[in-house]
């Protein structure tokens, strides 16, 4: 199966990279009919050789033809996977092979179609989640109180809850809970201490956080605590869990629109709202896309209008440019700025005309 093809240096010991270039497996996957399960998890632990561990992780989940990304640190693992369905069980299975992750909660995808991933990457960092926090100067362990889906109902139901999404803008963007405060945060780091200080007048009031899986949170609402916020909550295992136990036991869902995930899906549909509006022309839309201009690749909405009078690009410029020959495109491609050479991520309003 040449979408699994890696080599290990037989030397050396060492995972190195895959053989086929990105492109060529993207196409692989969009033809592969093996079906394949979504799904993430995470765990904080003590790694004294994140190297070494992430070397033989590889190995073992390659075999098992797992794609997908996941950061290896001294603190842990996070992982966003997705796995040949009849390599399920034998996944689990494995991971029961290693202490701190046997009977770990495998957070299975709410809409999957199988093609969320195209290669496997895993890669060791300094952390699992990029916090900005100097996690020895607070008790990391001290964490907020985790939440189940029904647990997150009713207390919610209470006014005075404050309910924080702990997500980017673009994540909450397409989707969020009813009532919840949506910080205008670009990065994870950046949001923790702006969510303090949103919230410097509510230090004695219930503070119920939520992110996609859960991970942010496990660190987000032992900062709050430690920042003096005295009832602090998590919802446990993010809006996925939430989503999959409110299915389960015939809950009200109380999440609006899309939860933003990153992979090539770029969102699941929790409930049939759609509270975005299309960055090109303010209609109605939460469906994310990169700009198709591979010299801009610019995150933003747009709906299917735009889409194809656009050519799947975020602006005139890039449609041009797009549609210049490859010969062209890299002799101008240093001389133009795109949307995309000064941002990553889209936001309301800055594309329209």
């Amino acid at each position: 199966m040449r979408i699994f093809a890696a080599y290990i240096d037989a030397t050396m010991g060492k995972l190195l990279h895959n053989r086929v270039n990105r492109d060529e497996l993207r196409h692989l996957l969009q033809e592969d009919k093996i079906q394949r399960t979504t799904l993430s998890f995470y765990a904080y632990t003590r790694l004294n050789d994140p190297h070494e561990f992430r070397d033989r992780f590889y190995a073992a989940l390659q075999q098992l033809g797992v794609l997908g990304r996941i950061y290896v640190a001294s603190e842990g693992v996070n992982a966003q996977i997705s796995v040949p369905a009849d390599q399920f069980e034998n996944l689990r299975d494995y991971l029961n092979t290693i202490p701190f992750l046997t009977n770990i909660r495998l957070n299975i995808a709410v809409e999957d179609d199988g093609k969320s991933f195209f290669t496997l990457a895993i890669k060791v960092r300094d952390k699992i989640v990029a916090d900005g926090l100097n996690d020895a100067e607070f008790d990391v362990t001290d964490r907020g109180v985790h939440l189940s889906a029904e647990a997150f109902n009713a207390l919610t139901a209470d006014p005075e809850t404050i309910i924080v999404d702990m997500r980017n803008y673009y994540e909450s963007e397409v989707g969020h809970f009813e009532n919840a405060i949506l910080p205008p945060m670009e990065t994870f780091r950046e949001g923790l201490p702006m969510v303090a200080d949103m919230l410097s007048e509510a230090v004695e009031k219930h503070i119920v956080m939520y992110c996609t899986g859960g991970i942010r949170c496990e660190k987000a609402s032992a900062y709050m605590k430690y920042k003096g916020y005295k009832n602090v909550y998590q919802l446990d295992g993010g809006i996925i869990e939430y989503a999959r136990q409110a299915e389960a036991k015939g809950l009200p869902n109380k999440f609006l629109g899309k939860n933003f995930v990153f992979d090539e899906r770029l969102g699941e549909r929790i409930s049939e709202d759609v509270i975005a509006t299309c960055h090109q022309c303010g209609k109605p839309s939460d469906h994310h896309t990169n700009c198709a201009n591979d010299a801009c690749h610019i995150l933003f909405i747009q709906c299917p209008e735009c889409a194809e009078k656009n050519a799947g690009c975020c602006s005139a410029e890039c449609t041009d440019f797009a549609a210049l020959s490859a010969d062209e495109r890299k002799r101008e491609r240093r001389q133009r700025v795109f949307n995309g050479s000064k941002y990553s991520k889209a936001k309301p309003g800055m594309l329209l005309k």
